[in-house]
């Protein structure tokens, strides 16, 4: 079965100088963690949220992200991935290396500059757009199955394209320090697992609190001091994105979408929908059916 949380010691071998990896499975690992190798993720199947640091994001097929040295993260897919019957399955390539991975070089050479940089940026989660997207991903496919000094040089020309491309976001403000303990990723981790079992409920302060083994009071502060946004509009924003979703695959109905997110009424979840989009759910569907068509058309 799934191996239970505990970060894995080492992600490379010592007689490497980087490690890359097809992973296939039901899901992603759902833990929120932290480790010290660099982590270059290209999601090829699979979709949910994405936490990384204090930002929490959706994610889909084609989601790339470079993460750097014990910055807390997941890929938690939908709940609809966790269920017994599920068809659903996820794909990613990863790439795990140390920014030493050819000495100290890339610290203090001049030809490594932009690398170096890059790696500073890193700190901050950096997301991976556009062609640069589209190039990167490709050369990690390529990267599977190269061997020896091929694979540095191929290391080197993905790194090299990241650190050149303006197609790059950094995910978090700030690097927060406070997080990196096991103990506190633990602590989120029980958390966010909560949240996501449970957004489509009512979830009350104290309930989120007791799992912290915190009082509401300090819960709250807590919460808001690692995430940076109260715990209420932490849960909105999940009950929102995952409405998003269903509003675009177009199944159900309006009022029933509300209640499997967790609002408790309709005009609550007019209300709320609108103040996180700016639009009215039945508006959101609306148009998000006229791009589709129009893409549709376009490319056929």
């Amino acid at each position: 079965m799934k191996k239970s949380h505990i970060i894995p010691k080492a992600l490379i071998p010592e007689n490497k100088s980087f490690v890359v990896r097809k992973q296939v499975e039901p899901y992603f690992d759902p833990t929120f963690h932290l480790h010290p190798e660099f982590q270059l993720s290209y999601v090829v199947e699979g979709e949910g949220n994405r936490f990384v640091g204090d930002s929490i994001k959706p994610f889909k097929a084609n989601d790339l992200v470079l993460i750097g040295p014990n910055l807390p993260h997941v890929w938690r897919n939908h709940n609809a991935y966790f269920e017994k019957d599920s068809r659903l399955s996820t794909t990613v390539v990863v790439i795990y290396f140390h920014d030493h991975f050819l000495g100290e070089t890339i610290h203090n050479k001049e030809e490594f500059e932009s690398i170096k940089h890059l790696f500073l940026r890193s700190q901050c989660g950096i997301e991976i757009k556009g062609d640069t997207q589209v190039q990167v991903s490709q050369l990690m496919v390529e990267l599977l199955d190269l061997k020896g000094a091929d694979s540095i040089i191929q290391l080197l020309r993905i790194l090299n394209t990241i650190a050149l491309s303006d197609e790059c976001q950094l995910i978090t403000d700030t690097h927060s320090k406070a997080y990196n303990t096991e103990a506190e990723t633990d602590r989120m981790n029980k958390v966010y697992a909560f949240i996501m079992k449970n957004f489509h409920r009512k979830i009350h302060l104290e309930e989120v609190a007791s799992i912290a083994s915190m009082t509401s009071t300090s819960f709250s502060r807590y919460f808001k001091s690692r995430v940076n946004q109260s715990f209420s509009d932490f849960l909105k924003e999940i009950r929102i994105e995952y409405a998003c979703k269903l509003l675009k695959e177009d199944k159900m109905n309006i009022d029933r979408i509300g209640y499997k997110c967790g609002f408790q009424s309709l005009t609550n979840f007019n209300k709320q929908f609108k103040m996180v989009t700016g639009k009215q759910p039945h508006q959101y569907r609306n148009e998000y059916q006229k791009m589709a068509i129009e893409s549709y058309h376009h490319y056929h």
